[in-house]
């Protein structure tokens, strides 16, 4: 049998225990999930390692939103964040980073790496605006990277089916190639049919309302950028479950 590993992208510790009560097999922790996925505090690093007990926790290691080229004060910071993601009893780092030209910045993902010895490590969707796919997945293969989280260089997984199969047939077993972004329900059986991919991403949230009785509507936290703040999106088990059978167990 083919086993289908799930890995849910959870925007809180939370979310993380709500995707191991769905049977997820990984969890990639994040915060600032609007603006891609940011690196999760040490607060919640720790409660979400509390809290997995049969679901191996990843973090995402990047400490800003925007694009993925880093100043070496940024790669300062994400080393610091991977030895405090070990310390905290995490499986695994989720990475990224790219040279002004868009090819894969070898040089300091290959420092990333050392602070990540012994680690599961991803290469997250910096992959999807990096110049050239192919000459990156050897590249990425060389560094010794477990799998790379792509939505095949399209706004989603579905439509980048295409340039999937073809990452999928190059690396040839040598690294996980994992399609995410707009992976659900619907859509997984036939990403999986096409690409021959194993691994997929997803959030598999829903929105759950506030319990907030008393509300102000005339405040905006988040200034100019108005969000409704008496609601939040958290991962459901249901939806979890959907997509995790069969499921496996990840790297």
């Amino acid at each position: 049998m083919n086993y289908r590993t799930i890995e849910i992208c959870a925007n809180s510790a939370e979310s993380a225990a709500r995707a191991q009560q769905g049977g997820a097999a990984r969890v990639e922790l994040c915060a600032g999930i609007p603006e891609g996925g940011t690196t999760p505090s040490c607060g919640e690093i720790m409660a979400a390692r509390r809290l997995l007990t049969s679901t191996r926790l990843n973090v995402i290691i990047r400490p800003r939103g925007g694009d993925f080229l880093y100043s070496p004060l940024e790669e300062e910071i994400m080393a610091h964040d991977i030895d405090t993601a070990r310390q905290l009893g995490a499986d695994g780092v989720v990475i990224g980073c790219l040279k002004a030209d868009g090819s894969i910045d070898v040089e300091m993902a290959a420092r990333l790496m050392e602070h990540a010895t012994g680690m599961s490590v991803t290469f997250h969707r910096a992959f999807d605006v990096c110049r050239d796919p192919f000459e990156a997945l050897e590249q990425i293969i060389g560094l010794g990277i477990d799998r790379i989280l792509t939505s095949g260089q399209e706004a989603t997984a579905e439509q980048g089916i295409p340039l999937l199969r073809r990452l999928v047939q190059q690396a040839a077993g040598r690294i996980i190639i994992m399609p995410g972004c707009g992976v659900n329900a619907r859509n997984i059986g036939k990403i999986e049919a096409e690409t021959g991919a194993a691994e997929f991403h997803l959030s598999a949230r829903s929105t759950v309302e506030s319990a907030m009785q008393y509300r102000n509507p005339r405040v905006s936290m988040g200034g100019t950028v108005c969000i409704d703040e008496y609601s939040r999106p958290l991962t459901d088990p249901a939806i979890v479950r959907q997509v995790a059978t069969p499921s496996g167990t990840g790297i």
